[in-house]
């Protein structure tokens, strides 16, 4: 009962992580998308690499700014949470 407490809890806390590393890039995405979109559909050009490219770049930006955030969320989740498991402290 314990073990499965714990492996239920150990991948609640990693979704959670992936949730928050991941948050970003989606909200970037998702506001170029919806406002490259609504020019799109006020101006009625519909351009296919109009919609990848400046979605790309956001996404590409983004993710240059929040790499030391994911990077310090990976480790200190892995410190906290992993690290003890596998060594049994």
């Amino acid at each position: 009962m314990l073990n499965e407490v714990l492996f239920y809890d150990t991948m609640r806390q990693g979704l959670w992580v992936a949730f928050m590393i991941s948050l970003p890039i989606l909200a970037v995405a998702l506001i170029t998308g919806v406002s490259i979109g609504l020019v799109q559909a006020l101006t009625s050009v519909q351009e296919m690499t109009l919609t990848f490219v400046p979605k790309l770049g956001a996404i590409v930006v983004v993710f240059w700014i929040s790499m030391g955030f994911m990077t310090q969320t990976l480790v200190s989740f892995f410190h906290t949470r992993i690290i003890p498991l596998i060594t049994g402290g």
